[in-house]
């Protein structure tokens, strides 16, 4: 496996492979401190005005582009998002519109949507599911 050649990475994305790295450490160890560890560096990303890639719907006819749900074996509904194009295409062609947006804004716009319980970020591969606990714990609001 080659180091990526991060002159090639979209600027928002360069610095997620440390997310990826985190996510894999919390892989091996599912450890309170891992969790800690790892949401640690996803707000150390966040502040340093780091993006993801977010799957969208493409609009049909006038309506708006919609964020792309999947839905969980509970039958819970999740956003999906990437930290780079490589995590993104393990996915095959499962992923058809993306566009990047910041981490902060993306965790500030689903604590305010009913019916999604957060976001999975990478979920082909390099995996953690954030749910909405999570996600103000990363945004340092109260729980």
């Amino acid at each position: 496996m080659t180091k990526q050649d991060n002159s090639k990475v979209d600027e928002g994305l360069q610095g997620n492979e440390k997310i990826e790295e985190a996510i894999l450490g919390l892989q091996k160890e599912s450890t309170q401190e891992m969790l800690a560890h790892t949401l640690t560096v996803i707000r150390r990303r966040m502040k340093e005005k780091g993006q993801v890639i977010l799957a969208v719907e493409p609009p049909k006819g006038l309506e708006q582009i919609q964020i792309q749900a999947v839905q969980t074996s509970d039958g819970q509904s999740w956003w999906t998002a990437f930290t780079s194009f490589e995590e993104e295409l393990k996915g095959g062609d499962s992923v058809k519109s993306t566009f990047l947006t910041d981490i902060d804004k993306l965790f500030e716009t689903v604590l305010q949507v009913e019916g999604i319980q957060g976001i999975i970020l990478n979920p082909w591969n390099r995996t953690i599911m954030l749910d909405k606990n999570l996600i103000r714990v990363i945004l340092g609001a109260k729980a």
